[in-house]
């Protein structure tokens, strides 16, 4: 198949290439340097078009997100360009080419929190005290609901993806950083919010696999262990043989986000990487 993966130089999309390559035809977009002789050098902040995307694909594989996400109202323009505008211009670049099959990354954010795991099931209601970048995530649902019947319409809710080639900034990331200088883990209540994290080589092999689906779905996409920020801290610190640093506000409620995977085992792929080895990839 011919493939178009944007933001193909992100931490999924540094994995999902060599998953891909072997067998397909690829096209990319990213604004970082990648190995690709196919590469469109798309600032997709800026005004762009499609006329220099090829006619014949038959997959568009849509990564990209905003690096200035956090940066609100600075950066709105630019995070809703990337995050949303560039998810209508696909698609609708996708139906008029009768491209058979598009796969949105979005966030698990967009549920809210819960003590329980959330299922595809769930009704998305729009909360404002999610943010910003998380709206432009919903929008971009939003958009692609709209297209379900008119191709295979494949919306991917990500959760905690991690893994080596990702940035410093993200939670993973910090946490190590955090526990290898001895700098505190803040913790919501006693143990800290739970999460059900995904390595990126597990992510990417859902996100593989989604190809061969023939129908338009919506699917969590996460670990299969349910961790507390408390265990995450004290595994990193026994991998670096560190003791880990624990600020506890016991007053304040954690913001659980576990996300139900039974939809991903049975239709794309098992995650199969546990937390404890795929963490070392980023010590």
């Amino acid at each position: 198949m011919k493939i178009l993966v944007t933001g193909a130089g992100g931490l999924i999309g540094s994995h999902l290439l060599p998953l891909l390559e072997k067998d397909h035809t690829l096209f990319t977009i990213s604004s970082k340097l990648i190995n690709s002789v196919n590469n469109f050098n798309i600032d997709f902040t800026k005004e762009w078009t499609t006329d220099i995307l090829p006619r014949d694909l038959d997959v568009i594989i849509h990564l990209a997100q905003n690096e200035n996400f956090r940066d609100f109202p600075n950066m709105a323009k630019d995070i809703f360009y990337t995050n949303t505008l560039s998810t209508l211009k696909l698609i609708d670049f996708a139906k008029q080419n009768k491209v058979t099959h598009f796969i949105y990354a979005s966030s698990a954010g967009i549920y809210g929190n819960s003590d329980d795991a959330f299922s595809e099931q769930e009704d998305i209601i729009y909360k404002k005290a999610l943010g910003f970048y998380l709206a432009t995530k919903h929008c971009s649902e939003v958009i692609l609901d709209n297209y379900v019947d008119l191709l295979n319409v494949i919306q991917l809710r990500l959760f905690f993806v991690y893994g080596n080639g990702q940035r410093k900034d993200m939670l993973m990331a910090r946490l190590v950083n955090n526990v290898k200088n001895g700098q505190p883990v803040l913790l919501s209540g006693e143990s800290g919010l739970k999460m059900n994290p995904i390595h990126a080589t597990d992510a990417a092999n859902a996100i593989a696999s989604a190809l061969n689906l023939n129908q338009s779905e919506i699917i969590n996409i996460g670990g299969s262990e349910v961790l507390s920020l408390k265990e995450i801290g004290k595994t990193i610190g026994r991998l670096v043989n560190v003791e880990p640093i624990f600020s506890k506000n016991l007053s304040q409620k954690p913001n659980h986000l576990i996300g139900d995977i039974s939809k991903m085992k049975n239709l794309l792929f098992e995650p199969i990487i546990k937390f404890e080895e795929g963490i070392k990839t980023i010590l």
